[in-house]
């Protein structure tokens, strides 16, 4: 076991044993994530967990281009920002040349909106890269990774293909996250804790306040990874994020993206933000930033200052999903209320044919079976996506 161990960190220090290597595979539904090769029922669907599996159809979802809203993969139909387009064109002249320079500007200008020292930055193409390479770099010796289930499946899947054992704990009857539960969890062995918040798939969040404290104690024992790609999306009101504890010295790693509410999923931006320590322990393997495009960073760059387009795509974001929840409650159906760019809600129908039913009908959505019981998860569009999707789940429905 020790030889095989020592093996797998060879590789990964000599680059022979990347992402591909781990098996990491496109959805075949055309979904956000890049995942792991998960296990599959009898039926073919993807299991999670035992509480949890994602329902999937005998043939791949259709080509975006066929549908008439594509609606699973929490994409931001306004993006990116015409700003960051712009300056997306303007430098893409420039893409014979390396970046680093231009990274590191974007770097000291994230530090400065976050309220920390550009040396508590890392970034990658896009924060699901940097959850893996995470989970890839803190499991080399095997431990034990603690989160919620359901939540995002990114960082577990790859820390359980390193050597990584999973311990889940179910969220609460309100969603949202069970932090004693996870703190009980926590053993000699647990290497990370994981939450998301708001959390993906059911899009709802745990308390900022409770969430402070957890991350503040807990993070004195274990790290603790707070993936808030959503974060913008929720309102002023209860928006927190878990940034301010790194200047308190917490050993806490968050995420942010420019795929949600920047609109550049296709562009490949992220960040996490960490003590220098953590970052320095992940770049002796890995190299944050590398796989970032010359113009991607400039349009990244442009993004950030664009608050009328940001404040814009966040209404939009927050219309189409009202939208969604008076179209449930015309049609008698119950939601889980999100904080999020998509709307998890219930349906009576078995996952694959409903899936079936809705692609045949031009609308490309995600199914999950949680607790034995069917979801749909839809993401937000534009409004005129979000009304064929009303008008399609009302004909399945029926």
């Amino acid at each position: 076991m020790e030889s095989t161990k020592l093996n797998r960190r060879d590789w990964l220090k000599s680059g022979l044993l990347s992402i591909g290597g781990l098996a990491i595979a496109p959805h075949m539904s055309f979904g956000e994530t890049p995942r792991v090769f998960p296990n599959t029922d009898k039926y073919g669907d993807f299991l999670y967990s035992p509480f949890f599996k994602e329902h999937v159809t005998n043939k791949p979802f259709a080509e975006p281009k066929a549908l008439l809203a594509k609606l699973n993969a929490n994409e931001n139909p306004h993006g990116p920002s015409p700003k960051a387009l712009e300056a997306f064109k303007d430098s893409a002249v420039k893409g014979n040349r390396y970046a680093w320079r231009e990274l590191f500007d974007l770097m000291e200008k994230i530090a400065e909106k976050e309220g920390v020292a550009a040396e508590n930055i890392m970034m990658g193409p896009g924060s699901s890269d940097l959850l893996e390479k995470t989970g890839m770099v803190l499991f080399l010796d095997g431990g034990n990774v603690v989160s919620a289930d359901p939540s995002y499946m990114s960082l577990i899947r790859v820390a359980e293909a390193t050597g990584a054992s999973w311990k889940r704990v179910p969220l609460k009857n309100d969603w949202s996250h069970d932090l004693d539960g996870m703190e009980k969890a926590i053993d000699a062995d647990t290497k990370l804790v994981y939450i998301c918040n708001p959390n993906n798939p059911t899009g709802t969040i745990t308390d900022g306040k409770k969430l402070e404290d957890f991350c503040s104690r807990v993070s004195d024992k274990v790290p603790v990874f707070i993936d808030e790609a959503y974060l913008d999306f929720m309102p002023n009101d209860v928006q927190k994020s878990m940034v301010s504890l790194i200047n308190k010295g917490k050993n806490v790693i968050i995420a942010r993206t420019f795929s949600k509410i920047h609109g550049m999923a296709g562009l490949r931006v992220g960040y996490v933000v960490a003590q220098k320590e953590m970052l320095d322990k992940l770049q002796k393997i890995t190299r944050g930033g590398m796989g970032i495009t010359y113009p991607s960073i400039y349009a990244a760059s442009a993004s950030m200052d664009d608050t009328a387009f940001l404040e814009k795509s966040k209404k939009l974001n927050t219309e189409s999903r009202e939208h969604v929840y008076a179209s449930l409650d015309a049609m008698g159906m119950d939601y889980v209320k999100s904080y999020t760019s998509f709307v998890l809600f219930p349906i009576e129908l078995e996952g694959k044919a409903f899936l079936k039913m809705m692609t045949e009908q031009g609308v490309g959505v995600r199914s999950f079976e949680i607790h034995g019981k069917n979801y749909c998860r839809v993401s937000m569009g534009t409004m005129e996506e979000m009304k064929i999707f009303s008008k399609a789940l009302k004909k399945v429905i029926v």
